[in-house]
């Protein structure tokens, strides 16, 4: 089994790199040339995807190896603009070996609505996702989107690009894509009983520390903490809250941001048939 500190070798990277971009592809992750893919094999060495490229249709031959300061050490096709975000995320977090930026539907559509994803409605969202939040608008390609990503590398498993798409990051491909995958269904179900449902039981402030517990106990040390329902007029759930004062505590609830965000809801549903309808032209 791989340790946290090891780095596959170059040939199983980029049959990896290619299933990841197949799969983005098939579930509609991604459209035309969009989205890039890279994986670490050496302290300053990675695979990426390169430009102009459907994800679906790539070849071992068209990957390119760079370092970290994106010089090209191999291979005859020039690696995406994107490739910023991949360097940054990796510069800022040693542990991740892997990046992975797609542009699904639903996610999309929260991305573009401003909206992060941190409500607590699912397990398997807190456990291996947490929460995603929003980075600022930034100019695709330009050094301004590796800077709005920087706060979170080291605390989630990915963020929201504003006006954009999604990235996701893990210990190898496969994990960043099923993160990406997560993010995407968590979306999805969100949008479903925040706006066509219009109901969600979120879970309690000590269902999320159980979740939390599970997720340490997993090895998992980012995500955030979703916030639970009884939130302070401060954003600070109660239940961290009353861990900070011992217990001694009084804290006034009310529900987080965002559940009963029925005006948002509808303004993402709009945007995600949108989204949808255009996907199938």
């Amino acid at each position: 089994m791989r340790n946290m500190g090891d780095y596959m070798g170059d040939y199983e990277a980029k049959q990896l790199i290619l299933e990841v971009g197949r799969r983005m592809y098939n579930k509609n992750f991604v459209a035309a040339n969009d989205g890039n893919i890279s994986c670490k094999v050496g302290e300053n060495e990675l695979w990426a995807t390169p430009t102009g490229v459907s994800k679906g249709y790539m070849t071992e031959d068209m990957l390119v190896k760079v370092d970290l300061d994106g010089n090209i050490l191999r291979g005859g096709t020039k690696p995406s603009s994107e490739l910023k975000m991949h360097l940054r995320v990796y510069r800022e977090n040693p542990q991740v070996k892997s990046v992975v930026h797609a542009h699904p539907p639903v996610a999309t559509s929260f991305a573009i609505a401003g909206i992060p994803l941190s409500r607590a409605i699912l397990p398997e969202a807190v456990v291996q996702l947490g929460e995603v939040p929003v980075a600022p608008y930034a100019a695709p390609g330009t050094q301004e989107v590796p800077d709005s990503i920087a706060p979170f590398c080291k605390t989630h498993n990915g963020v929201l690009l504003a006006n954009h798409g999604a990235l996701t990051w893990g210990k190898d491909p496969m994990q960043a894509y099923f993160r990406m995958e997560s993010l995407e269904y968590y979306a999805l179900v969100t949008m479903y009983t925040g706006s066509i449902i219009g109901q969600a039981n979120e879970l309690s402030c000590e269902q999320i520390d159980q979740l939390v517990d599970t997720r340490t106990r997993l090895g998992i040390s980012t995500g955030g903490r979703p916030a639970c329902q009884n939130v302070g007029r401060d954003g600070v759930p109660a239940c961290v809250e009353q861990k900070r004062c011992g217990g001694q505590c009084a804290h006034g609830g009310q529900q987080p941001a965002g559940t009963a965000a029925g005006v948002e809801m509808e303004d993402i549903v709009d945007i995600v048939r949108q989204v949808m309808a255009r996907a199938k032209r």
